[in-house]
């Protein structure tokens, strides 16, 4: 990573995906988390007030290090013990079949290989474990689908390689999963290209 990848974006994002509207869907992607959790991009830890009682342990997967670093007062106030135990979501450093749940709040749209993360994550849940999610995505929409495609190179470029038209439903899917609940939506504030957004939980076999 460059130096605006490893010490501007991240600062970038803290504050972009930290408002009170945002915080509302962590909420809800938060709800029925039970047991040991696994957090793939993790960033600046923005999930940690919204972890129900019920999550005994969360391991952290975190490419940035100043993303860390960003997190350290909510890692102190939380009462959950947080670990940072990778840097890929595409090859996670975890034993298979050992989580209860998986989190995934805007990250899918920036991994280079989804396929794979999302292998590594049925891999690691327990069988019948959760993936909860909020992704942004393709739109339902022809028409933003369009602006999507005409200006995700310069969202990829301007965001770490953060993709706006990756079919987040299907992409679930594809990985194995049954997606149980899903809600999806125009983000309220946001330009339609990069506000469409499915919220939701998938099974694990």
């Amino acid at each position: 990573m460059g130096f605006y990848e490893r010490r501007l974006l991240p600062r970038i994002i803290n504050g972009m995906c930290g408002t009170k509207d945002l915080g509302r869907l962590r909420r809800r992607v938060c709800e029925g988390l039970t047991g040991d959790v696994a957090e793939i991009g993790f960033g600046s830890g923005l999930n940690i007030p919204f972890y129900p009682d019920a999550v005994t342990a969360v391991v952290a997967i975190e490419p940035a290090d100043l993303a860390w670093k960003l997190a350290e007062k909510r890692l102190m106030a939380s009462r959950i013990p947080i670990t940072r135990s990778g840097l890929d979501g595409q090859s996670l450093p975890l034993p298979d079949n050992s989580y209860d749940a998986v989190v995934s709040t805007w990250t899918l749209c920036t991994i280079p290989d989804v396929a794979a993360a999302l292998s590594e994550a049925r891999r690691v849940l327990k069988p019948g474990g959760i993936l909860h999610f909020a992704e942004h995505g393709l739109a339902p929409d022809e028409r933003v689908r369009r602006w999507q495609r005409r200006l995700d190179p310069i969202q990829g470029r301007i965001f770490g390689g953060c993709h706006v038209d990756r079919p987040i439903a299907e992409l679930i899917t594809a990985a194995g999963f049954t997606i149980k609940d899903l809600d999806a939506f125009y983000l309220k504030g946001a330009p339609k290209f990069g506000g469409a957004t499915s919220l939701g939980t998938a099974v694990s076999p």
